[in-house]
């Protein structure tokens, strides 16, 4: 390796490492070299493991594990997860038809619930289910649920497949309630390709459409891409939109209440 070329690539970590996320056409006017130069540079940090290529640039290194266990990822983050979902629970009308995906964040939305009347829950998480039937139970809600049929996955206390996705076809909600494994740009992410499938299909299937992302989420790419910023009405976060995402601008809601102002 030539020393310029050693010494592009040291700047291009540092600068990744410290902005989090840049751009190809950035770099290549920086160092007055073409994107096809910058591009192989990217390539040859990523396999040393030392950033992470996204489309049109590169974000901080990031190893895509397997998912961990639901009941494990519950309590990360928790804080974050509870105060973006009952900045989500307060969307939900009287009447309406919602659908909720399979989510360590989404899933306390049926925590926060409260004085919503005739709800329909649509969702192919099983914790959801439990939550939002404890929700009717203490007489918070009044309404139904909707388990969706299809395969268990026990690790992720889920339900997806084939039959999950022909249900959902026959269905239109007023919301969808949307998780995600990360987001990159105008890019949404999630590690399991079955459930990101019903996700999309809940947000085809819906007249609105909500991303919860807490700020573990930002600029980290999981397995599989299975929506755009444009799909999205609105997501809901515990932290400031970065400032490059220009697609999100019109989007994005900073989640400010707390348990203790339920």
């Amino acid at each position: 390796m030539s020393q310029l070329k050693e010494e592009r690539q040291q700047i291009i970590v540092q600068w990744v490492n410290e902005a989090k996320r840049v751009n190809v056409t950035d770099m290549a006017k920086r160092f007055d070299v073409t994107p096809e130069t910058i591009r192989r540079d990217l390539s040859e940090l990523e396999e040393q493991e030392l950033l992470t290529r996204v489309h049109g640039g590169a974000v901080i290194y990031t190893k895509l594990e397997k998912e961990q266990a639901f009941f494990k990822k519950l309590d990360i983050n928790r804080t974050e997860k509870e105060q973006i979902a009952l900045q989500a629970s307060l969307l939900i009308e009287d009447g309406d038809t919602i659908a909720i995906d399979v989510g360590t964040t989404t899933v306390h939305i049926a925590s926060f619930i409260q004085n919503v009347e005739n709800l329909t829950v649509v969702t192919n998480s099983i914790a959801a289910a439990h939550l939002m039937n404890k929700a009717i139970e203490e007489k918070r809600v009044t309404g139904k649920v909707i388990m969706l049929g299809g395969t268990t996955n026990p690790a992720q206390s889920s339900v997806s497949g084939a039959m999950t996705l022909e249900w959902l076809s026959h269905m239109t909600v007023d919301k969808a309630f949307i998780s995600c494994g990360g987001i990159v740009a105008d890019t949404v992410y999630d590690y399991d390709l079955d459930e990101s499938l019903v996700s999309a299909k809940m947000m085809a299937n819906s007249k609105r459409n909500i991303l919860l992302a807490d700020s573990s989420k930002l600029g980290v790419p999981s397995f599989f891409s299975f929506s755009k910023a444009y799909q999205f009405d609105e997501v809901i976060s515990d932290q400031a939109c970065p400032k490059d995402w220009q697609e999100w601008y019109q989007r994005w809601t900073i989640a400010k209440r707390s348990r203790q102002e339920c």
